[in-house]
């Protein structure tokens, strides 16, 4: 027993310390020749407040002569709202640039009136360099600079006094490199900042320029220098957004050598600059650990001790000569209820099974996909790698829910299995796939990055149909093969009547109240999860989320495992659908939680906020029921064959 808890102790270890800023990048490092030209991108604006990314190019910025290019996207880019684009912007390596004009752009009516309520919402530019985002460049509330590296850079600010909005209109890009061989000229990009600044510009001599003539392009600025940086104490007035505004756009240019190697360039990012400490995972993972050490005390204690009593008394009983039997022995407990314990679902049968199915489908996917993220393989240099694995692994793993469900619907003794199959292949993806269709026609007509286009779609919709329901099916057709499972008591005719339950031990009881138990042993995870999700954080730290999708899955079997037994004692043995939701029910105080978490993104009044907001959490809080409600039921099946095979029914 010491030596399997050493192992146990030894793989958490090892699994933890696969969390550091470890990553495969996925692409051949690009080395640089000192003068060579460093694209730069941009990719889709984002607000936390409306959730609604749009494209970079819908506001009067400055556009690439050729025009905007599309850079080559996969499937998860575009179904997670990344539009990758090029840039104006002209870098060239080891080149500085100081005060380099753009553009200029007279703002009509209505390009002022979308600037500013893009302001308004705090959209925030995404600019890439090298695949690395651009970190922001700010300052704190003591005036020192602090950089933040995930979440883009704000288009502009609304004053607190006057409620003028302003643009970000110049920027300082700073460019970190690395020279791998100091004998050899070569520099890798391992570092991208961006200091966005608001100045209102002006010529030197009041000379005024209609942003086409070839003159304005020569004449100098006197409100930055063509010899220097730009400072924030060289701001002498902010540039406003307001209708038949010419707005100048200007940017430097900075490289700064670095000891980062291009392999661990992203550990910054990751780490946030260690913004959120280790320790803080550390201790989700002990408040996990501590709510299962205690449910496995609590059922060892009650079940193991009642469990061994109770045996040992029904067999005594079971072993008495028949003389014996005729005096009055009178037996209670969980024995009484062994010919309808295997009793199928009074209601909806064929829902359960395709619950079950779909369930460890699920579970299986998202095993897959956070191992895999754990050692690396899906980083987040890799944008779009995780939803691509998701699907993949998804549609893999339906074969695995049309046996489970074929299986278990057969022990029902169903005879619509071809409706059961059907449904374990069309229920849940169904909801999300046509949540998702409803959903990208809104964002189409507002406009936003976020709507996948119309062959990504296609696509989708053809890995479902020819893809993941063909396997579907051929699960079901090994599952409805194999023999059926065997249950070691008869079923009798006519069901046993269920008592009148204690108040305690009523069904309703347990059902609304255990998953504040799994939900307890994960709640911390789950806040850093919400975080990456809306609000454009890098999460990394996968190893820990396995850890903590573990010890939830372990947290469920073991209270289910431990309230049924209680129902059974009671002689209730319509327990089916009650360890389906007493587990299940963790997913409902997580939709509760999620409730209370919005109110920290300070939403816009926009409904499609509310919508895409509250439409994913249910289909993410629905996924949670599957899993959390198919391993209860699971384990609950195990636990009860076992106790029923012990002991000696006539």
């Amino acid at each position: 027993m010491m030596g399997s808890n050493r192992i146990v102790a030894a793989l958490l270890l090892l699994l933890c310390q696969t969390t550091s800023g470890f990553y495969i990048p996925g692409v051949q490092p690009e080395t640089f020749q000192r003068g060579d030209e460093v694209p730069m991108k941009v990719n889709s604006m984002t607000s936390i407040h409306t959730q609604v990314p749009k494209d970079y190019y819908r506001l009067p910025f400055c556009r690439p002569s050729d025009g905007p290019k599309m850079a080559s996207e996969n499937l998860g880019e575009f179904l997670t709202g990344n539009k990758i684009q090029n840039s104006p912007y002209t870098l060239n390596m080891m080149t500085e640039t100081y005060c380099t004009k753009l553009c200029q752009v007279k703002l009509s009516k209505l390009e002022a009136a979308k600037l500013k309520l893009h302001i308004k919402y705090g959209y925030h530019n995404n600019w890439i360099i090298d695949n690395l985002p651009s970190a922001a460049v700010g300052l704190t509330a003591t005036g020192e600079k602090q950089k933040h590296y995930a979440g883009g850079f704000p288009i502009g600010f609304i004053a607190s006094d006057t409620k003028e909005a302003y643009i970000y209109n110049h920027v300082n890009v700073v460019v970190d490199y690395h020279q791998r061989d100091p004998a050899v000229e070569g520099y890798r990009v391992v570092g991208f900042a961006v200091e966005p600044m608001s100045i209102h510009h002006e010529f030197q001599g009041g000379y005024e320029w209609d942003g086409l003539e070839t003159e304005g392009w020569t004449k100098q600025l006197s409100t930055c220098s063509a010899n220097s940086h730009m400072e924030r104490g060289m701001i002498r007035a902010n540039q406003i957004v307001k209708p038949n505004e010419m707005i100048m756009y200007t940017y430097d240019v900075t490289w700064k050598a670095s000891e980062t190697s291009w392999a661990s360039r992203w550990d910054v990012y990751l780490s946030e600059d260690h913004l959120v400490p280790a320790q803080v995972h550390w201790y989700s993972i002990t408040n996990s650990i501590l709510v299962v050490l205690f449910l496995s005390l609590l059922v060892v204690s009650i079940l193991v001790r009642n469990l061994k009593r109770d045996i040992a008394g029904y067999n005594a009983i079971a072993a008495l000569a028949d003389e014996e039997k005729d005096e009055d022995v009178d037996e209670t407990g969980w024995k009484l209820v062994h010919a309808d314990v295997f009793r199928p679902p009074d209601n909806f049968p064929m829902l359960y099974a395709v619950f079950i199915g779909t369930g460890v489908q699920i579970f299986f996917s998202t095993l897959c996909v956070i191992s895999l993220a754990a050692v690396g393989f899906l980083s987040p240099a890799r944008r779009g790698s995780l939803m691509t694995a998701t699907l993949v692994f998804y549609m893999l793993c339906g074969i695995i829910a049309g046996y489970v469900s074929s299986r278990l619907y057969k022990s029902f003794r169903g005879r619509q299995w071809q409706l059961c199959t059907i449904l374990t292949a069309t229920l849940y993806p169904g909801i999300c796939f046509f949540t998702f269709l409803f959903f990208n026609i809104i964002l189409f007509f507002l406009h936003s990055s976020a709507s996948a286009p119309f062959l990504d779609v296609v696509i989708v919709a053809a890995m479902w149909c020819c893809v993941a329901v063909p396997l579907v099916f051929l699960g079901a057709y090994f599952g409805y093969k194999t023999e059926a499972i065997e249950y070691p008591t008869v079923t009798s005719t006519i069901a046993r009547a269920v008592p009148p339950p204690p108040a305690l031990l009523h069904p309703y009881v347990g059902m609304s109240v255990t998953g504040i138990v799994p939900f307890a042993a994960a709640y911390v995870e789950f806040f850093f999860i919400m975080t990456s999700m809306w609000m454009d954080q890098f999460y990394y730290v996968f190893g820990f989320t396995l850890i903590v999708f573990i010890i939830l899955c372990i947290t469920c079997a073991e209270v289910t495992v431990l309230l049924v037994y209680y129902q059974l004692c009671a002689e209730n043995h319509r327990w089916w659908w009650y360890s389906f939701f007493t587990s299940g029910s963790a997913a409902f105080y997580t939709f509760v939680y999620s409730m209370f978490w919005f109110r920290t993104l300070e939403a816009s009044k926009m409904l499609m906020t509310y919508l895409l907001y509250f439409g994913y959490m249910f289909l993410f809080c629905f996924a949670m029921l599957l899993v959390t409600g198919t391993v209860g039921a699971l384990t609950s099946l195990w636990f009860i064959r076992k106790i029923f095979a012990t002991i000696k029914v006539d």
